[in-house]
Formats: C-alpha cells, structure tokens, sequence
C-alpha cells in the first residue's frame, strides 16, 4: 500500500469516528420561561398574583416598641416604666369567583412584654364571600361601629369585646345604608367572653347558644349615623350603642352613647376592661357601665404629618376617662405617639394617670 493510500485511509477513519461522536453530543436544555410577579390591582395596593395561580396576596405587618408609665385601667397599678415590643405579621388573599371575592384575613401577634415573652396569638382568621364572613374577628358590636377613638386606650371605659369567632353578614346598599347580623361565639372573646356565674373567679359558664350582634347605619356627605345591638345569651342582658360622626374638613368628631338593659349586672356588650383588683368583688357592676356609657372625641389633623386626638369617656358608674395624644409621622409608614391618659374611679374613690410614648413601623 502507498503512503497516499494510507493517509487517504486513516482521515477517512478519523472522520467517521468523529461523526460518531458528535452525534452523542449533549445538547443544554433550553431555559424555562420565566414568570414575572403580576400585579394585582383589583384589590387595592399591595396585592399580586401567587405564581401560578389566580389568587392575589397581600404581606405586610408592623414592628412596635413603646414605653408604659402606670396603668389607666387600674388606679393600683404603681409599676412605674415597662417596655413593650411587638411584631405582627398579615396575610390577605383575593380570588374573583361568581358570588364575588372570596377572601382570607390572617394577622399574627407576637409580644415581648418588660422581659417576658408572651408567646403567639393568632388574632384574625377569617374567609369571606359574598358580604359573609366565618372565622375569628373582632366583634361587630366593636367592629361596625369604629371603635370609640383614634387613641390607644380607647377602651378604659368598656366599649365592646374584640377578638371572638363569629358568623356575620354584612349589607351595603350602595347608597350610604349599611347593615349587619353576627352570631358570635359566647366563649371565644378573651376577658369579656362570659360575666356569667363564675365570672370573677374566671370560671368558664356553659354557653348552650351564640351571642346575637346586629346594626344598622347611613352616611351621607359629612355625617354619619350608625346604631348596634349585642346580646349576651350567657346572661340573658344586653347593650345597645349608637354613633354620630362628622367630618368638618379642619377637623373630624364623633359622639357614641350606649344603654345597658340591666344596670346592676355586667354583660358582653356592657361589661369592664378595668383591672378587677380596681373593683370590689361582690360588686363587680361598679367596674361596668351601670345604666350608660358615652364617649366622644375630635381628631384635628395640624398638616400633612401631625395630628392630634383626644378622647373623653363617662359612666353611670361614675367612671371618667380622658386620653390625648400626637400622631407624628415623620416619614412614610413611620409613627411615633406620646399619649397621655387620666382615669378616676369615683366608686372607689381613686385616680390614675398613664403614659405611653409608642414608636412603629408599618409595611
């Protein structure tokens, strides 16, 4: 063979092996696509698609540290400073679905309280569809009505109960009427879940039936009206609350009244947050409303940064409260509040001032 023929023959070789080789070649995969966060505006701000899915969510939450002289809800409360920081975490979902939005509320409380952990408290859980809502809230009694004050102790002079399980429908009419029906649950509201037998020594009272809530209001323009009903299945008593609020540009007011059924016992809808060491023991209706309760405050915003509050509350029982405060936000989602309170007790002859100074980011 020839020296040609030989290299002729070996390139020959050489190719087809080559072309074996590039046949088992590895190929890179092509990449996947890559799904952007949709925003997801019908919802209000802060809501976007879950990847995948037709649902929309909403994060946020707030941090909190505050220093607290005294006790506004407790005239023998001489603790002096305590430090209180808390977190919370909120959860929102939206789907669109034929009988509307189909939503879930979920917020999370964590707090440090002087030292001392108080571990988790699922506050809100709640589904809604269709102006139906199941789940644990805050009761409509509280809810519909808006609170008693844009301060933080709002409540001294009792104004409600707040987180329980419930079974609520809420109308609106669209034209300013609203309305509301709640079956809420007779052990579920914390402190105030039962002044029945047993009450003062925190004995749990058989509940063999709901506790009732409904209301019914109408804004138009400036002013509001709203009135709501509670009934406490425990007690077999009850309380009513009524609710004026206006808006005057400069400055916003309300005035609030409520009316207990029986003036001598505590219920649900008309019953204490104060400290029972506050209260004799065998007369616990001292620390409630007695007959009525009111409240009213103004809120006057000094410019787009500053506000300022105050709240004023009495009793039947001769229970005066007074709360005033400053809302400064020196930045967007930052709020730092000193709030001053003064409580005095006349049924045991005793006062109390408060202090708080509450710093809080909010996202």
């Amino acid at each position: 063979m020839s020296l040609k023929s030989l290299l002729l023959g070996t390139a020959a070789a050489l190719a087809a092996v080559s072309s074996g080789h590039a046949a088992d070649a590895i190929v890179a995969a092509e990449p996947e696509p890559l799904e952007y966060v949709r925003i997801c505006d019908a919802y209000g701000a802060g809501y976007f698609f879950i990847p995948g899915t037709e649902t929309c969510l909403k994060i946020g939450g707030l941090v909190r540290t505050e220093g607290k002289w005294f006790d506004a809800y407790n005239p023998n409360s001489h603790n002096g400073t305590l430090w209180h920081t808390r977190a919370e975490l909120s959860l929102n979902t939206a789907t669109d679905t034929e009988y509307g939005p189909l939503k879930t509320n979920v917020l999370l409380r964590w707090d440090w309280q002087d030292g001392g952990a108080t571990g988790t408290n699922l506050k809100f859980a709640n589904i809604s569809l269709g102006g139906f809502t199941v789940g644990k809230l805050d009761s409509q009694y509280n809810l519909y009505t808006g609170g008693a004050g844009d301060v933080i102790n709002d409540d001294v002079v009792y104004d409600g109960p707040y987180e329980l399980n419930q079974l609520t429908y809420n109308y609106d009419a669209g034209n300013g009427f609203t309305a509301v029906v709640s079956l809420e649950d007779s052990n579920s509201g914390g402190k105030g879940a039962s002044y029945g037998a047993g009450w003062w020594t925190n004995d749990k009272a058989n509940h063999y039936a709901p506790d009732a809530v409904a209301g019914a209001g109408f804004k138009s323009g400036a002013w509001g009206f709203k009135v709501v009903g509670g009934y406490d299945s425990i007690v077999e008593e009850g309380a009513v609350k009524a609710r004026v609020d206006a808006d005057f540009g400069v400055f916003t007011a309300f005035l609030m009244g409520g009316w207990n059924t029986d003036g001598k016992k505590l219920n649900k809808y008309a019953g204490t947050n104060l400290n029972r060491s506050a209260c004799p023991a065998d007369r616990a209706d001292l620390c409630g409303w007695g007959d009525w309760a009111v409240w009213g405050g103004v809120g006057v915003p000094i410019n787009e940064k500053l506000k300022w509050n105050l709240q004023l509350a009495y009793t039947d029982a001769k229970i005066f409260a007074a709360t005033t405060n400053v809302k400064w936000n020196p930045v967007k989602n930052l709020l730092i509040m000193p709030e001053v309170s003064y409580t005095n007790f006349d049924s045991v002859n005793q006062d109390q001032w408060a202090g708080i100074l509450r710093f809080q980011r909010s996202f």
